[in-house]
């Protein structure tokens, strides 16, 4: 028997589940407690947040909180795990595309072009210093953790719920789904929250979705989701429009996601080369896997 928590949180559905249902009002304060201290920590759309201040700073040494430095060293091991392809720094392409504020605040359309795109790489030089608690942005650069914040909150939640309440626990935020405590769990796989897919079992570990079908504007006739290429400081235009991973925590999956959608045609290679187990859509519906893909369970009793 499990029972459910949903809400909302950075503009997608929070989802909290346990196994023992005298878990659940405590451990539900706790996860809202913990998404607060995040998005007070890393909000890009907050202009209170610590991440705020270091972006306006950037150049210059700002104090920070533990909490800022594990998600920007999360971010930073991120862009060099994947040569790049997810990049930190790429907050002032995400704003010059029209993503400059939070995502139900945008405009549907724009007029217009976008403004000149930015590239990414300057994720090399940021500066964290754990011990002193030092954040430096460099110049000229404004740092964006909406490709690891979530994953890596989703992760801690489920973590430290399971063990401070002695029960299985699954976290989803926004299709970043994280379990622990063991036990199995039925998870849909889909597109879009609502959308028909696959029901998978998922034993440990996490599990994350990227996509351009959600998240997405238009500026002047041009398409805009929020998965730049940090090559060209543009949306991605590659042959998948999502892709799901599974792998040992949710943060991983989520970093590899993102990367194949980025590195476009090679990604399923990429994917394959790394032993993660994948699903990948292309622009025309198409679902294609790599070895090790979750089994498909009865459609029944879905967390």
């Amino acid at each position: 028997m499990t029972t459910t928590w949903t809400g909302r949180a950075w503009s997608c559905t929070a989802r909290l589940v346990v196994r023992d249902p005298r878990a659940l009002r405590p451990a539900t304060d706790d996860l809202t407690a913990l998404l607060e201290r995040v998005d007070k920590a890393a909000s890009r759309f907050r202009p209170d947040s610590a991440l705020s201040i270091a972006n306006r700073n950037a150049g210059r040494p700002v104090p920070v909180s533990t909490l800022l430095v594990d998600l920007v060293d999360a971010a930073l091991d991120a862009a060099a795990q994947t040569a790049s392809a997810v990049d930190p720094t790429l907050g002032l392409a995400m704003h010059r595309t029209g993503y400059d504020r939070d995502i139900a605040l945008v405009p549907a359309s724009a007029p217009g072009p976008a403004a000149p795109p930015l590239r990414g790489g300057a994720w090399r030089t940021v500066r964290l210093h754990r011990e002193a608690g030092l954040l430096t942005v460099p110049a000229g650069a404004a740092l964006d953790l909406g490709a690891t914040a979530k994953a890596w909150t989703a992760d801690r939640a489920a973590r430290t719920l399971a063990a401070r309440y002695d029960t299985g626990v699954l976290v989803e935020l926004g299709g970043d789904v994280a379990v622990a405590g063991g036990g199995e769990w039925l998870v849909r796989v889909a597109e879009r929250e609502g959308a028909a897919g696959q029901i998978v079992t998922l034993r440990h570990g996490g599990l994350a979705t990227s996509t351009t079908t959600v998240r997405t504007w238009r500026v002047g006739a041009r398409r805009m989701h929020h998965i730049l290429d940090p090559a060209t400081g543009l949306p991605a235009d590659g042959p998948w429009r999502t892709v799901t991973v599974a792998a040992p925590l949710t943060l991983a999956a989520n970093v590899a996601s993102t990367a194949a959608i980025v590195r476009g045609t090679d990604a399923l290679d990429w994917l394959t080369r790394r032993g993660l187990a994948a699903r990948l859509v292309d622009q025309d519906g198409a679902v294609v896997t790599t070895p090790g893909w979750p089994d498909v369970a009865p459609a029944t009793a879905v967390a």
